[in-house]
């Protein structure tokens, strides 16, 4: 486990942590004035590879042998500048940090963060980290890393769990989930309205780019049930129709072999070490297709919906205390964002017909494919 201090006296600023895979959806935006919640579980902290913070260069400024020297193979709106290796952790794991007064950032209903960190080492003064709290943004505290250091503290690093110990666990991320709008208002209508969760949106943005990078331009097919409502609809409209489609299945801990002619799996990284499950023997060789364990487990196991009557109806005066979900009020669509983000970094985003969709997206977009 870890503690972080301020580079400059030394203060500490968090809690103990211990590392975990940075979440897909940590730089997520979702919707418009809606309130999401804490990204990190308490006592956790991860690191995004990816520099962040100002200064920021369009893309027209940039090389396109330094983007590939990045990691970014085809335009993006621009880049930023700053150093990689920004540490997000929840606001609560804080320690010895005031706000600076007056860095708010581009704001609507709280801080973005947008003009740099907001957060200051109370003993010395030093700008250290910047708190989110925006609407549409994921609650969140992100650590500078040019004014922050890791300091192991007693207690050692916590041994990963292994693959059984967390499908016995089963912390899975429900499909739908109610969401609250800032301003006080309805949302589509409700005080609290449901939603696909945007945990799932945004692994689906991530998976969806994957998933088009296996296919090598050829059809694909998934699997009944929700997995195919979360996948196939954008298949079917980004991929060439007729045979032969290829196959992609849900594979991982737990679950039976996959066929040895399988051509693509679905399967969780590890949440705490990030690293792909992947099947021994000649299944090895599919192409993985990454989704988030809490939504994988979900897609495997589901929870069964409550109870409800075979037919007929309740007595009168008699109501329900097990009212079953609501269903969202659309057709689900993948974060774009995401889906961008990733395809961007494949290498095999180079291919023009790659390239096309990316060029296409915000057609995709209004076709509802892809969330805005």
């Amino acid at each position: 486990m870890f503690v972080f201090v301020c580079v400059g006296c030394g203060g500490e600023l968090t809690a103990p942590l211990t590392q975990v895979a940075l979440p897909v959806h940590a730089r997520q935006s979702f919707g418009n004035g809606l309130k999401l919640p804490v990204l990190m579980e308490s006592g956790t902290f991860a690191v995004d590879p990816e520099p962040s913070g100002p200064p920021w260069r369009p893309w027209e400024d940039i090389d396109p042998g330094e983007a590939a020297d990045r990691g970014i193979y085809a335009p993006v709106d621009g880049l930023f500048d700053g150093a990689p290796g920004a540490i997000v952790i929840a606001p609560g794991d804080t320690r010895g940090t005031v706000l600076i007064p007056g860095k708010r950032g581009g704001t609507c209903c709280g801080m973005d963060g947008a003009d740099g960190p907001n957060m200051a080492c109370e003993a010395c003064g030093l700008p250290v980290a910047s708190r989110i709290d925006d609407c549409s943004l994921w609650q969140a505290v992100w650590l500078a890393p040019n004014a922050v250091r890791r300091r192991p503290v007693d207690g050692g690093e916590v041994a990963p769990l292994s693959w059984a110990e967390l499908v016995a666990e089963g912390r899975s991320t429900p499909p739908f989930e109610p969401i609250v709008n800032t301003w006080g208002r309805s949302w589509l209508g409700l005080h609290d309205s449901w939603s696909w969760s945007p945990q799932w949106e945004a692994a689906a943005g991530r998976a969806l780019a994957h998933l088009l990078v296996a296919s090598q331009g050829r059809p694909v097919t998934v699997q009944e049930g929700l997995v195919e409502e979360v996948f196939q609809r954008a298949l079917d409209a980004l991929l060439p129709k007729g045979p032969p489609k290829q196959r992609a299945v849900l594979a991982g801990p737990g679950q039976p072999a996959p066929d040895t002619d399988t051509d693509i799996l679905l399967v969780p990284p590890h949440p705490q070490t990030g690293k792909t499950w992947m099947p021994p023997g000649p299944a090895a060789s599919a192409y993985p297709v990454p989704l988030p364990f809490g939504v994988w487990l979900w897609l495997v196991s589901p929870e069964p919906d409550l109870p409800v009557p075979a037919s007929g109806g309740l007595p009168d005066g008699v109501l329900r205390d097990d009212l079953t979900t609501p269903l969202p009020h659309r057709l689900f669509q993948a974060d774009s964002a995401v889906f961008r983000h990733t395809l961007t970094r494949l290498p095999a985003v180079r291919s023009p017909w790659l390239r096309e969709i990316l060029e296409n997206l915000t057609q995709h977009m209004r076709a509802g494919l892809f969330g805005w």
